[in-house]
């Protein structure tokens, strides 16, 4: 059995705590591909798992529990220890809402609008220093108890500082970094002031192992190092020279996790869903989203593309409903709100001019409802997933392994999963409103067989590297 240790660290952990009306701490556990991941590693493995509280809630606990650790404090976790940090509130608030989600995300996501920003003047200056003020608070509590050679697996851009932070004071470490969002090209890279973009890839490079979600990433990753470190890159044996030491990067495609989904998704709570949104619709067919309101999913073309269908073929009115499901993102970012709204107004236009007394050709609810989701994965006839840019957009890959009938799935090219997807699947390129209009007629006409067909090659190639297995093989890129 390996008793190696295992360190891990990411901005939210496993675990989210709420305060109940008497006062008392409420917690669940996270879902998601880290968290399933990890959880089979924890039963054979020394793990703790090292994160940031989020709210007053996880605070309190972190304040009421020894040195943060939830697992000392009568919180059952299973077989994982967590140590939650309670970093300072102005701290956490520079480093991860006006560095991680107001400038490296739209960095990596290629979403500023270049005329009015970015602006890099003193106050993000200042902002800076609380991002490796942040990062600086993890790698303390990594180091602390950990024992020799432990190995260390570093989650997403929030923390890119770490791995390097580490090697100057542990060399001894096997260091993983995984980026589970796009990485710039260059030339959107390049918007960052000179000094913090080479402190970010410097950062990540004290790792032994970076993984990215797609080959794309992983590529301008690597040419944003021969760009700006002027360093060697070995693209035969894709891997970094840098500081006397080689670093390897590697491309791990997290897929679904097809059983877990499957049972939760037969569950009554889904199935009451199923036949409440059955009722609401009628026989019409459906077109589904599930997304956060988030600016690079890009729905409002999306849904200005189920506009231009029932305009352009109005045999299709009345006999399509576009069920769009998002749940509010960020709400500390101006432009988060602001694009909120936005969906909420197309939604609306939309009803308005195509609405009758007897059907609603669009249901948009901006409210978070995990059973109601896999009901609506169940029931879709067409999934449209159009982003500007994605990591891997998981939800392309769970929908269609919950699909009761086969679905057809409209799949921009700019998400990480067009690489696995895209043979089966109908591409578009998600600024082309009409091309997307196109793409869900097709999707809608398409012969039932070959929708079956498809849908069952795209759940093969989407179930490929469940989370367990995922998480397991950056692990054995340490060995």
């Amino acid at each position: 059995m390996d008793k190696a240790q295992l360190l891990v660290a990411s901005n939210r952990g496993p675990v989210s705590f709420s305060i109940g009306e008497d006062g008392s701490l409420d917690y669940r556990r996270g879902g998601g591909g880290l968290v399933s991941g990890l959880s089979s590693v924890a039963e054979t493995t020394d793990t703790l798992w090292v994160c940031a509280a989020l709210t007053e809630a996880d605070r309190t606990a972190a304040a009421r529990a020894p040195e943060g650790r939830l697992d000392l404090a009568g919180f059952d976790l299973g077989s994982m220890r967590v140590r939650m940090l309670d970093i300072p509130p102005d701290t956490f608030t520079d480093a991860y809402t006006r560095v991680a989600n107001s400038t490296l995300w739209f960095v990596h996501h290629m979403l500023y609008d270049t005329p009015n920003k970015p602006r890099f003047d003193a106050a993000f200056r200042t902002q800076w220093e609380g991002f490796r003020s942040y990062n600086a608070a993890f790698a303390e509590a990594l180091l602390t108890g950990s024992a020799d050679n432990a190995r260390v697996a570093v989650q997403d851009y929030h923390l890119a500082l770490v791995p390097r932070m580490l090697r100057q004071r542990r060399p001894d470490l096997r260091i993983a970094h995984f980026s589970h969002t796009p990485w710039a090209p260059p030339e959107y890279f390049g918007m960052l002031p000179g000094e913090v973009g080479r402190e970010l890839l410097e950062g990540m490079l004290g790792a032994d192992h970076l993984g990215f979600l797609s080959r794309r990433w992983a590529d301008a990753f690597l040419r944003c190092c021969e760009t700006f470190l002027r360093v060697d890159v070995d693209w035969s044996r894709r891997t970094v020279e840098f500081g006397g030491r080689v670093v390897h990067v590697g491309v791990h495609a997290l897929g679904a996790d097809a059983d877990s989904l499957r049972r939760r998704a037969a569950a009554a709570d889904v199935e009451e869903w199923r036949t409440a949104l059955r009722e609401r619709v009628g026989d019409t067919r459906l077109i589904v989203r599930v997304d956060r309101t988030e600016l690079s999913k890009n729905i409002v073309r999306g849904m200005e593309a189920y506009r231009e269908l029932l305009r352009e073929h109005p045999e299709w009115q009345g006999r399509v409903t576009h069920l769009a499901f998002a749940y509010p993102s960020r709400g500390d970012v101006p432009e988060y709100r602001e694009y909120t709204e936005q969906v909420q107004r197309v939604a609306k236009e939309i009803n308005q001019e195509f609405a009758t007394a007897d059907w609603s050709p669009l249901i948009m609810e901006v409210t978070d409802d995990f059973p109601r989701s896999l009901a609506a994965y169940r029931m879709a006839d067409v999934l449209l997933i159009n982003p500007i840019r994605d990591g891997m957009n998981l939800v392309a890959k769970e929908a269609p392994a919950l699909s009761d009938d086969g679905c057809a799935l409209v799949l921009s090219t700019e998400a990480g999963a067009a690489d696995e997807l895209g043979t089966d699947s109908i591409l578009v390129n998600p600024y082309d409103v009409t091309q997307t209009a196109a793409a869900l007629r097709k999707a809608l006409e398409m012969p039932e067989d070959e929708r079956r067909e498809r849908c069952e090659r795209l759940v093969e190639s989407a179930t490929a590297l469940p989370p367990k297995r995922w998480f397991a093989e950056q692990l054995s890129a340490l060995k």
